[in-house]
């Protein structure tokens, strides 16, 4: 708008326009007004675009202004007309353009050191690709060490952290992630990196989170890698997260190598001596061996060691990474003398010494005080290196540099010595071409990989052409695609699916069959025909468009998100086979918190609901669901993960004010004995009638479920087999296995105990599904507070089925199956279970006390308490109630004055004590009850929360002959009639 025509107060100022009323002006100046008018209509009928105002006008700040009776402006010019008291005042006449950015992206394709041509041709070559995930634990260097790899490739990033001397994060684009100072999503990049004969690979690497909250990033990562780098702070050691993404990596059946990160905090901060630091290292490489050992139960042992080229060393801060073949050909390039450097490097780990009289390489120390080799080879040139750096950066210096052949300018050398140091290594130690070795080495290619890939992840048949094209990595053949997560854009209006093609090639502007999670052959409701838009390979900040993307790689896809979840199949729309869908992505963790939203304004819960489905999509283990009062609820991992998602809802995808309950938790029901009397129900249509009793599960079976250890999917003869041996059950029962609840890996069990000659087998096993449907409807929600049921076995103790198909539809058996689990269950002493967190707490030996009376008030006992080798800090390892851990962290922090450091995870179930049922427990508000009254309070809390009675009703339960039979054999319960 011209500011020249308007006042302060928007008033006009300008040239006094002429009015309807200017009747007195004289007839000459009236001919011209007409011949002005007369000029400006038929410009109009020229021009269609242009717009005639004779009243309030808003001006464009690109137009002048030119007063005369009609003012004529151009296309892009809006023009509004105001009444007088229709908008609030509070609300802009015009409202400004917004503009939605949640995440750091470049617009344009920055310079590489390899031509984006050769990256896309790399492609086609399935021996040069590498899939690799890099996990570990938070703050263990990640995405420092992506930024390394992102230096090396990208020559202006290089100049721009030389001259800064920070760290980039590069991975990290989202806003959120670097105001928190911590990954919150999983990042993939593309790179071609050299190794170290020069040879150019095509490394698809995915940046993970380490804080153990996002271990779902991590899932998703693992899905469509072929192997993975565990990152190790050298001076934390092996840590709570690192455990578990080890063994999440084993059960996932990756290659595994590992980078010991940090070792310059050895030097700088812990000042350990190099023989001392080696035994730290060390010490963290046995203990990694010791816990694979554990994993792997038995099966082929992975072993890491240096000598094997799956270990590697690095400071992703300081910019160098090493293993001992690339620190042995460092001696060899400079030195020559023509040493064989890979028979160097076999001498330079372990009990091995250097004689220089002799100059021979023995296993025995020459001399009491001589070093071994990988101290006198590597770590005391590195020590001195540093200690030249940070010390005598003006003396002698120079001089050190010039001897080693790294040459500085003047300016260079007056850098501060952070910067200063992290040029000296990254000029010493060259680029990062032992990482690449080991990779290349240690990570077998798509092809190579591709067998166990799909025997792992595909439902179907392993003999199809589909699974044979699969397994070939054939780009030729029928188009398979494995998507597991779901990228928002950077205004978060939409989102592209992020995936691996197992075979064929994805072309943009396909047609495509998108299959989601509930696919299957009988049920094809799941399943959508999608176009593909844009094609492009991920690399943080930047996306390179691509037309096709053959089989081995990762891909980002626009246009196919609407019809996906979670994850998805994408398959080809015609000339294929029947398709079995990707096994659902399975998490090492569980969502075990809950809170429940709304929006402030109740006529914005459209918006709400929109942005529920669209967090739902963005977080893979993130589940939202409707209870029975009408409650929305979220459920999450810990509480950073749910805080995050709250921010996606209210600023990414619903952009409205939201309301949140306090969080509570999830429960379980189970029992400790085995039902008092054999209970039995009727169908409606009293043909039908089902006995069961329920008894609680032999220890560690139901874990065994859910780990995927046993599976319902098996033949009759190897479930058999398992049950048997394992768990010492006889072979009919073994055999007699129905169906796990409430689902395929659900932590309970149906089982047939009924025998041929009291029931009619044929007419039961016609029953079977219904009856399975009622018993995993029962477990998802239990009879105590609708929370799922856990580890209980319900036995079919007898069963009289209707003659007619009529008399036992699923209308009859499924409720009736349903209602005899739930009063088996009810009389076998119910009990609720709560989710145990797994607390590990990092302090100095001042504080531990301070732990322990934090962890006493709220119901924590302590494992473990031990201090970290070759370090001034404790670490302390303990079992928390998820209920009583939420504000955990701050009340450590405030108790310790900021110095203890926990992270927390839920580990396992635990029966809560005290008798959910027993009426004689009073609860009265705002105190705090007795341990024993624990479960009758949180039931009682649950059920008023979720809209429920009270107290549990047996009337919905217990059929009326049930009931007198109860009365006759004098059951005494404390359940309300």
């Amino acid at each position: 708008m011209d500011t020249d025509l308007y006042d302060e107060f928007g008033n006009y100022i300008g040239p006094e326009l002429p009015s309807d009323d200017d009747s007195d002006e004289s007839s000459d100046q009236e001919n011209d007004d007409d011949d002005r008018e007369d000029e400006d209509e038929e410009t109009t009928e020229k021009d269609n675009d242009t717009v005639e105002v004779s009243h309030a006008v808003v001006l464009h700040e690109d137009k002048k202004y030119y007063p005369s009776a009609v003012e004529v402006y151009g296309p892009d010019v809006e023009t509004i007309v105001q009444e007088e008291d229709e908008q609030l005042l509070t609300e802009p006449i015009i409202k400004p353009a917004s503009r939605r950015k949640f995440a750091l992206v470049e617009q344009e394709l920055p310079a590489t050191t390899y031509d984006m041509e050769f990256l896309a041709d790399q492609m086609d070559n399935s021996d040069l690709i590498r899939n690799v995930a890099l996990i570990g634990n938070l703050h263990s260097g990640k995405s420092n060490f992506v930024d390394a790899l992102f230096e090396q490739t990208h020559p202006e990033l290089n100049k721009k952290v030389n001259d800064g001397g920070a760290d980039m994060n590069y991975t990290d684009t989202l806003f959120t992630e670097r105001e928190r100072g911590v990954s919150i999503k999983s990042t993939p990049v593309t790179l071609v990196l050299p190794d170290s004969k020069g040879k150019s690979f095509l490394l698809n690497i995915f940046d993970t989170p380490g804080h153990v909250n996002f271990s779902d990033e991590v899932t998703a990562a693992l899905r469509i890698s072929d192997g993975v780098v565990v990152f190790i702070d050298a001076a934390d050691g092996v840590m709570m997260n690192v455990e578990r993404l080890l063994k999440h990596a084993v059960q996932e059946k990756l290659a595994i190598t590992i980078c010991i990160n940090k070792i310059d905090r050895l030097i700088l901060e812990l000042k350990l001596p190099p023989t001392d630091a080696y035994y730290k290292l060390k010490h963290i490489i046995d203990e990694v061996n010791s816990l694979l050992s554990v994993y792997t139960e038995g099966e082929d042992d992975i072993i890491m060691s240096p000598l094997l080229g799956n270990v590697c060393f690095a400071s992703a801060h300081y910019r160098f990474c090493f293993t001992l073949a690339s620190f042995s050909k460092l001696y060899c390039d400079t030195f020559g003398g023509g040493v064989n450097y890979i028979e160097f490097a076999k001498r330079l780990w372990g009990d091995v010494y250097f004689n220089e009289k002799t100059r021979k390489f023995t296993k025995k120390a020459p001399l009491t005080t001589a070093p071994r080799s990988f101290v006198e080879f590597i770590l005391e040139p590195m020590y001195k290196l540093f200690a030249q750096v940070v010390g005598d950066v003006d003396s002698t210096l120079p001089q050190v540099l010039d001897e080693l052949g790294i040459y500085l300018t003047k300016s260079e050398l007056n850098m501060n010595i952070h910067p200063l140091l992290r040029l000296v290594c990254k000029k010493f130690f060259g680029e990062f071409t032992g990482f690449v070795d080991m990779c290349v080495k240690h990570i077998p290619s798509p092809l190579v990989s591709a067998f166990n890939k799909i025997k792992y992840l595909y439902t179907g048949p392993f003999d199809s052409e589909i699974a044979e094209s699969m397994i070939d990595c054939d780009s030729e053949g029928p188009l398979m695609i494995h998507t597991t997560k779901l990228f928002p854009s950077e205004d978060g209006t939409q989102f592209y699916a992020f995936g691996r093609i197992f075979s064929g090639t994805l072309h943009a502007g396909q047609n495509v069959r998108v299959l989601g999670e509930g696919y299957t052959l009988e049920d094809e409701e799941d399943s959508r025909i999608s176009v593909v838009g844009r094609l492009w390979i991920s690399e943080a900040r930047y996306k390179v468009e691509v037309s096709r993307v053959p089989a081995g790689n990762w891909v980002l896809i626009e246009g196919v998100d609407e019809p996906i979840v979670k994850t998805s199949t994408i398959t080809q729309v015609n000339g294929v086979e029947e398709v079995y869908i990707f096994r659902p992505l399975k998490f090492n963790t569980n969502s075990v918190i809950k809170i429940a939203v709304e929006p402030v304004n109740p006529s914005e819960l459209p918006k709400m609901l929109d942005g529920l489905r669209k967090v739902n999509k963005s977080y893979p283990l993130v589940t939202t669901k409707v209870e029975d009062s009408g409650e929305h609820i979220l459920l999450g991992t810990g509480e950073l993960y749910l805080d995050c998602v709250l921010h996606d809802l209210r600023k990414m995808y619903s952009e409205i004010e939201i309301k949140v309950a306090d969080p509570v938790v999830t429960f379980c029901e189970t029992v400790v004995e085995t039902s008092s009397l054999k209970c039995f129900a009727e169908s409606p249509n009293k043909k039908n009638k089902l006995t069961m009793i329920a008894e609680p599960l032999e220890k560690g079976l139901a874990e065994d479920i859910e780990s995927g250890k046993v599976q319902i999917s098996w033949d009759k003869k190897r479930l058999g087999e398992f049950f048997q041996t394992k768990y010492d059950w006889d072979l009919l029962a073994a055999r007699s296995i129905w169906a796990f609840g409430p689902d395929s890996f659900g932590p309970n069990i149906l089982v047939d105990d009924t025998l041929p000659s009291e029931v009619d087998k044929l007419s039961l096993n016609s029953c079977k599904d219904f009856i399975v449907q009622g018993f995993q409807w029962g477990t998802r929600e239990g009879p105590l507070c609708d929370e799922p049921i856990r580890n209980v076995k319900f036995k079919i103790l007898d069963a009289v089925i209707g003659s007619d198909v009529i008399q036992r539809s699923g209308g009859q058996i499924i409720p009736t199956s349903r209602r005899v689990a739930y009063s088996a269950f009810l009389l076998a002493i119910p009990r609720l279970m709560e989710p145990y967190m797994f607390v590990e707490v990092q302090a100095p030996a001042d504080c531990v006390s301070s732990i322990y009376t934090v962890l006493a008030r709220r119901r924590g006992h302590v494992t473990q308490d031990a201090p970290i080798p070759g370090s001034p800090l404790y670490v302390i390892k303990a079992f928390i109630p998820a209920i009583d851990s939420f504000g955990f962290e701050t009340d450590l922090r405030t108790h310790t004055q900021g110095q203890a450091f926990c992270l927390s995870v839920f580990h396992h179930w635990q029966i809560v004590p005290g008798d959910p049922l027993d009426k004689t427990i009073v609860i009265r508000p705002l105190e705090s009850q007795p341990a024993t009254h624990l479960a009758r309070e949180f039931m009682i809390k649950t059920r008023r929360r979720k809209g429920l009675s009270e107290d549990v009703s047996i009337d919905k339960f217990f059929d009326d002959p049930m009931l007198l039979e109860l009365a006759r054999q004098d059951v005494m319960f404390n359940y309300p009639m």
